[in-house]
């Protein structure tokens, strides 16, 4: 009903919002911007109410809403009168400051650029009177930034009507003549939530580095202090409300929280804030989703999102009504989303079956593999710790290193002959992080095989980290998860030339750049050293009538050379000791 006061009325009796309806009954004149009558009308209210009051204003005089707030704050509603979408809506919204100061916050300033709004205007009532008023319109395009012009103090008695009426033609042709120019889509405007923990470790500079790997625009951060979880909202009511007013002043398209939300979590803060909410867990899915390259990893990461998501359809009001996508609709999609429980279990199944073939697959290639044992040195660490770029390094290949999280997902591996000839196989994995979804440990448990399978161990660290230390726990924590905590580990401290580089000296350690070669040659004398600890390097003749031993040396150790001689073959190999007194005793038949 076009006569319906909206907002908070709760506590205003029937009587006092017919009254306040009347509002709608006024039409400001065709030279009026915003007549005395009208600002009279709102500041009698609000000084009765105590609460702030809105009226939208259409282009042609009518008032087309009236809402109610509270004594600080009013909730306006989205409204377009004007359907072209490089035009402002074509409503204008003055409201009402109940404590007599009619300056502009953070949050009209926000929402007059976030709703394209012909005009923001406050007033300040004093005594049940308009005291003062402000008026702001959008300005020029600077930067990826819309700035504001405002206007005021001005009294409510002389207002310059015409020219406040000019200044939406004006502003309204600002706005047109640049939204024409922008060819690309902007990045998603993001706050970031967290609860303030014990862990010594600043996980919401961790969750910022997520959102740009995922292209977001972090524009704002918010730490709620509190100790108990709030099951309907996880910060509770009125952080939820704060966090709406933060996402209106900051005009943020996304808020992304630092740990898993429920369905009712997320439902109830889409519905407080106005905006897409997802969680730490939904973020890392989509960079996986983004970067994964192998039909593997992509059958991996579709498998991991359908399955933490199963139990969060209802939670996704905002995110499934809306078809233009962004940060956490990537990989599975919102259609995909959208699918009834027994088609996402039948989606599940057909995915464990592919990813099991493949598993198969790589199974065959690990059985030939093994036949001439090579040892796999498997590098393992935090993202974004210089693994790749050790890769690259170590075995002057080309994989793709960059400065983000999760540069690469799928596994490399590279064949090196070391200094004094061990043939060695450095296997990349992906990087490790703080609150790893259960649900991705699980789907790349596969991919993760070799780091069970390894012989060796590089713990990748990057040293010039402040919480390098709490990483190195998580990485620990995981390889404790894959039965490989016990295997022979180097810690490797990587990035030693940056200034705030400052690594610990414990167990088995090196320290280098992979980035600039220093340390390298260290290092893999190290490796070679570990690999071959408990082998000895021998010299064997085989006779040629004795061919199949080279077979047997093939599957108990590492041969280093083959040499075709007039008596037989001639082998470099290394050995351990009960296998090198089996192939002897062969030899000596």
């Amino acid at each position: 009903m076009q006569n319906k006061v909206n907002g908070n009325t709760d506590g205003i009796k029937n009587i006092l919002l017919d009254r306040i309806a009347t509002i709608y009954d006024l039409r400001m004149l065709q030279y009026e911007f915003a007549s005395y009558e009208l600002l009279s009308l709102m500041s009698e209210f609000t000084q009765i109410i105590g609460r702030e009051i809105s009226v939208y204003i259409s282009r042609d005089g009518r008032v087309v809403d009236v809402s109610i707030g509270d004594s600080s704050t009013v909730s306006m509603p989205s409204m377009r009168l004007v359907r072209n979408e490089d035009r402002l809506c074509g409503v204008r919204c003055i409201h009402t400051h109940p404590n007599g100061d009619g300056r502009l916050s953070g949050v009209d300033l926000g929402t007059l650029r976030s709703m394209r709004l012909d005009s923001m205007v406050a007033i300040g009532v004093i005594d049940g009177k308009p005291n003062n008023l402000y008026a702001a319109y959008l300005g020029e395009l600077s930067d990826d930034e819309r700035q504001v012009l405002i206007y005021g103090p001005m009294s409510p008695k002389k207002l310059p009507q015409q020219a406040l009426l000019d200044e939406i033609n004006a502003s309204d042709d600002r706005f047109r003549s640049t939204t024409k120019d922008v060819t690309q889509a902007e990045p998603e405007r993001a706050i970031l939530v967290g609860i303030e923990n014990n862990e010594g470790y600043d996980t919401l500079s961790e969750l910022a580095e997520l959102a740009k790997t995922a292209g977001a625009n972090v524009v704002g951060k918010i730490i709620q202090k509190r100790k108990v979880i709030d099951n309907a909202t996880y910060i509770g009511s009125g952080k939820a409300e704060e966090l709406s007013l933060k996402a209106s002043e900051l005009e943020a398209d996304l808020i992304i929280f630092d740990d898993e939300l429920n369905a009712i979590q997320l439902r109830n803060l889409e519905d407080a804030s106005g905006c897409r909410v997802i969680d730490r867990t939904t973020l890392i899915l989509d960079i996986f989703a983004s970067r994964a390259q192998s039909r593997e990893g992509k059958l991996q990461v579709e498998l991991a999102q359908i399955k933490y998501m199963q139990t969060r359809l209802t939670g996704k009001g905002i995110a499934l009504s809306r078809q233009g996508g962004g940060i956490g609709a990537r990989g599975v999609g919102e259609k995909k989303l959208e699918i009834d429980r027994r088609r996402m279990k039948r989606r599940i199944y057909e995915l464990e079956q592919e990813i099991a073939e493949i598993e198969k697959q790589r199974g065959l290639r690990r059985e030939r593999r093994e036949k001439n044992p090579i040892p796999l040195v498997a590098l393992v660490g935090y993202t974004n710790a210089g693994k790749s770029t050790l890769l690259n390094t170590i075995s002057n290949s080309d994989v793709l290193a960059e400065d983000k999280l999760f540069a690469t997902l799928d596994p490399v591996v590279r064949q090196v002959t070391l200094k004094n000839g061990t043939n060695v196989l450095f296997s990349d994995t992906v990087g490790f992080i703080n609150k790893l979804p259960h649900d991705l440990v699980q789907a790349f448990r596969s991919t993760l095989d070799e780091v069970e399978k390894a012989d060796l161990i590089l713990h990748v660290v990057d040293c010039s980290s402040s919480y390098y230390d709490s990483q190195m726990r998580v990485v620990e924590d995981v390889l404790t998860s894959l039965e490989a905590i016990d295997t022979p580990r180097i810690d490797v401290y990587n990035k030693v030339d940056k200034e705030n580089a400052h690594p610990l000296q414990r167990g088995n350690f090196a320290f280098i750049s992979a980035k600039n070669g220093t340390g390298i040659e260290e290092l893999l004398d190290k490796v070679e050293v570990m690999l071959n600890s408990a082998r000895t390097k021998v010299e064997l003749l085989v006779p040629y009538s004795k061919y199949d031993v080279i077979s047997l040396i093939r599957n108990y150790g590492q041969i280093i050379s083959e040499k075709h001689e007039s008596d037989g073959t001639k082998i470099e190999a290394f050995l351990d000791e009960s296998s090198m007194w089996k192939i002897k005793k062969l030899l000596e038949k």
